[in-house]
């Protein structure tokens, strides 16, 4: 039996189900950890993947139990795990596993305060009790953000999410209409006080949602006196059931002026202003923040979205006796809007030196990684807790101490707005050349989707050859990379860049 290819092992992490105590683990002969190997790929730690299968004992495992205990062959056919973990053993020996240095350092500090890593629960139902976000500081969080408190507990409907899918993916974006604690005010201090206690040197930031003057400053100082070490104040939640609360404050610069400056009499604490995202530019409110006092931003929120109309009984989801409302769409599928608005306010030059924590489809260190390329000094995690567990954490430090260890980075603080000199206008970039593409035809399976997308949406510039490999039409290719974007097996590639033929 050979290892799978390197497509082949994809398919087989993206269709493992990431079960829970998993039974494949739990039936390995030879203690090996096919779940951890599996999820580690899955989520973009291949190097980490690879050090955990280091070791081909599993080629000549003839018992394979742990594909015959596989929960996927309950609803299809199990994952190849022997297959998978060949890959994986040959992956290791290609491939420098080393040991992570120990000077490798994700701590960082932010807005004065000094945390171990920069990984932290956002404020949501994953972050929402004692007991929940101390299992998350176990399991080595730097920090949470609490779900949002406030003085009333709101009345919630039933059910509050929903899921998107696209084609083969189960879960593509995720949207919720849940609103603020649904603890009283008097519990959720009790969880700030024990949290503190028991963990004094993790993070706590407790975001708080006043309906005035008077309850922002009040709400600032309770929390305060329990033990928060930052405030975030929620001027962004897009389906609050009220006027004049979430989403409504952050799109008005003058009420989040005002509200920051109430925050601020009520603490002596670090306060973040959340931004909404459903605004054309974030930057004015984002200044107000700055203009009053606030420390830093915390962004994105969710986006104002409606979600899967059945076509049946044209209602939509979350449905609430046939009934939905506007929610907040969060998920991968958001991240790059997340990443242009933090980019926007990192490069205006009354907020370029504003501390942000960055939040808005994070799922993998490389996701994360991105964020801080873009100037976030933190980073919040929702929607991935909760399709995958705060498990996510390990394969998260994991990844990241090993990318920044390949390139030769001691401390993650190193990377932090890295990417923002490569982003310029539009009309900075050169427009005097064409790069083509370039062809692998080893890796090239034939399956014709470069050319039915160039020929039915782009420049026609590509015909199939009778053993079906793309051949290329310079004198129509403008270089676009449609091409590239959909080849399914990386066979497509930015070739050599030349002056433009006028």
């Amino acid at each position: 039996m050979s290892p799978l290819s390197a497509f082949a092992a994809k398919n087989e992490s993206d269709g493992c189900l990431l079960c829970h105590d998993a039974p494949c683990t739990k039936h390995c002969p030879q203690g090996q950890d096919p779940a951890g190997v599996l999820l580690a790929y899955r989520f973009d730690n291949v190097i980490g993947a690879f050090a955990k299968a280091s070791g081909d004992v599993c080629a000549s495992c003839e018992l394979q139990t742990c594909q015959a205990h596989c929960v996927k062959s309950k609803i299809d056919r199990p994952v190849d795990i022997k297959g998978f973990m060949m890959f994986a053993s040959a992956g290791a020996a290609e491939t420098n596993t080393e040991a992570i240095d120990s000077n490798v350092d994700l701590s960082i500090d932010f807005c004065g305060v000094h945390c171990e890593n920069p990984f932290f629960l956002s404020s949501s139902v994953v972050a929402s009790n004692y007991e929940m976000v101390a299992r998350a500081f176990e399991m080595g969080w730097g920090g949470a953000c609490f779900k949002t408190v406030g003085t009333f507990v709101p009345e919630e409907v039933s059910p509050r999410f929903a899921g998107i899918r696209k084609e083969g993916n189960s879960f593509i974006g995720f949207k919720n209409i849940e609103q603020i604690s649904d603890h009283t005010l008097e519990e959720n201090l009790s969880y700030f006080r024990k949290l503190k206690k028991d963990y004094p040197n993790k993070v706590l930031i407790a975001s708080i949602l006043g309906q005035n003057e008077a309850e922002w400053t009040y709400l600032a100082k309770v929390v305060t006196e329990a033990g928060a070490d930052i405030i975030e104040c929620n001027f962004s939640c897009p389906h609050m059931s009220g006027d004049g609360l979430g989403s409504d404050v952050g799109q008005d610069p003058e009420l989040v002026y005002k509200y920051t400056k109430a925050t601020l009499a009520g603490t002596h604490l670090p306060v973040l202003a959340k931004m909404t995202p459903n605004v054309g530019n974030m930057e004015p409110p984002a200044i107000a923040a700055m203009e009053a006092g606030a420390t830093g931003i915390a962004a994105i929120n969710t986006i104002k979205s409606i979600m899967n109309v059945d076509l049946g009984s044209f209602g939509s989801e979350p449905s609430v006796e046939g009934k939905s409302c506007v929610g907040g769409y969060s998920g991968k599928t958001v991240k790059p809007i997340a990443l242009r608005f933090i980019h926007d306010m990192k490069k205006h030059f009354q907020l370029s030196a504003a501390p942000i924590s960055g939040m808005g489809g994070i799922e993998t260190w490389r996701d994360a990684a991105e964020f801080m390329a873009m100037g976030c000094e933190n980073l919040q995690v929702t929607t991935s807790v909760m399709q995958y567990g705060y498990r996510v954490i390990d394969d998260m430090i994991d990844g990241m101490k090993r990318y920044l260890q390949s390139q030769g980075y001691t401390k993650i603080q190193e990377i932090v707005g890295k990417a923002l000199p490569n982003l310029v206008s539009s009309e900075a970039l050169n427009r005097q050349s064409i790069a083509y593409p370039k062809f692998d035809r080893i890796k090239c399976i034939g399956c014709g989707r470069c050319y039915v997308s160039c020929d039915d949406g782009g420049h026609q510039a590509l015909t199939l050859t009778s053993d079906r490999t793309p051949r290329l039409l310079a004198d129509k290719c403008v270089g676009c990379h449609l091409c590239a974007v959909v080849c399914p097996v990386g066979a497509i590639s930015t070739g050599t860049r030349v002056a433009h033929k006028h």
